[in-house]
């Protein structure tokens, strides 16, 4: 397994590690309930240092990602950032990443799955025919995500950057906590406003940044957060999980990510017509919200049912929500069963457990 330069922190926390995308990551330190609180109410902290980052520049640079990302990257200036995917050749996704725009036309900053590195980068190299300059730069690269509506207030003091005025997916290079060319992005994954910052791993940049994000915090109780609490708090936005909710097999229009794929830009991606034949054609799933009606909590791979007992899909993922005290996941259902209020079962235990169709974000 591989470490984050901050593992000697999370061990001094006490928190409850375990392998995740080859990574020794934090899975919680006080508990996920009081993590997910922390950040919902005030502010919390994440080590996401595993993920991915690849520098593509160049004259043809833009031509690359507009080649093989699904949204449209030429709307992007200097200082914005943009969700996007990458599609496969079959009509699936190989990632979901958040494409930077450092200098327009000439430098962008990738940031992919942890687990889909290797992949991602031989997709896109594989698709590198005109010398666009590609350096991965994942494994010297920190990025620690400090979210909750407290985040930039508390965070203020520590950069010349103005981080309440920052506004979603814009980011600025500027000093924070003492150290240089800190990227700092208001982005995030819990829905509950915040920054992430990306920074290089040397001369004890990480430990510097790390003991100045929680000395700052310290008047909003700042939590450290592990993967457990990231998970509950992007399911309660219906937010995607790569491996989960999206992969190689499912179409971004039947994720519900039509919203990043631009099917009338100029350039061709991969799967580009398989995409625009699909939405003429209509879909035949589609990736819904439900939560329970009757007691019992949706995991990965349940089967979804009808009231016949007859199987219409399957959960891609679930849990207990901590902020509404009840259970609620994703899960692809064929398209008659996916308007809001329908009524679906779970099967838990060959059981089939009463859940209705809602919209996300879940409330």
């Amino acid at each position: 397994m591989k470490n984050t330069p901050f593992v000697n922190k999370h061990e001094a926390l006490g928190a409850k590690m375990a392998e995740f995308a080859g990574y020794n990551m934090p899975i919680s330190y006080s508990g996920i309930n009081d993590e997910h609180f922390a950040v919902r109410n005030s502010i919390g902290v994440f080590d996401v240092s595993h993920m991915g980052e690849f520098i593509l520049k160049g004259e043809h640079a833009l031509d690359l990602i507009q080649r093989v990302t699904s949204n449209d990257a030429s709307k992007l200036i200097n200082g914005q950032a943009q969700y996007s995917c990458l599609p496969n050749d079959n009509g699936g996704i190989v990632d979901d990443l958040i494409v930077y725009c450092l200098e327009q036309n000439k430098t962008y900053l990738l940031v992919v799955n942890a687990s889909n590195i290797e992949k991602d980068w031989n997709w896109i190299a594989g698709h590198n025919d005109k010398g666009v300059d590609m350096e991965n730069i994942s494994d010297q690269t920190c990025l620690l995500a400090i979210q909750g509506p407290n985040a930039c207030k508390l965070m203020e003091p520590l950069t010349p950057t103005d981080l309440q005025k920052l506004k979603y997916y814009t980011f600025e290079k500027n000093s924070f906590a003492g150290v240089d060319n800190v990227l700092i992005s208001a982005t995030g994954y819990t829905g509950a406003g915040g920054i992430e910052i990306y920074f290089e791993n040397k001369d004890g940049h990480a430990d510097k940044i790390w003991d100045a994000i929680f000395g700052a915090g310290k008047a909003g109780n700042i939590k450290p957060c592990g993967l457990g609490a990231r998970d509950t708090l992007r399911l309660e936005m219906g937010y995607c999980l790569y491996g989960n909710d999206i992969d190689d097999t499912t179409s971004p229009l039947e994720a519900g990510l039509g919203w990043i794929t631009k099917l009338k830009k100029a350039v061709d991606f991969p799967s580009k017509n398989t995409l625009i034949d699909q939405k003429a054609a209509g879909i035949q799933k589609k990736l819904v919200g439900f939560e329970m009606i009757e007691r019992g909590i949706p995991r990965h791979h349940y089967p979804i049912m009808d009231s016949e007992g007859r199987q219409i899909g399957q959960v891609t993922s679930g849990t207990q929500s901590p902020s509404l005290g009840k259970a609620i996941g994703l899960g692809y259902v064929e398209i008659s069963h996916a308007s809001l209020d329908k009524e679906i079962f779970i099967s838990i235990r060959n059981k089939g457990v009463k859940a209705k169709v809602v919209k996300t974000p879940f409330e």
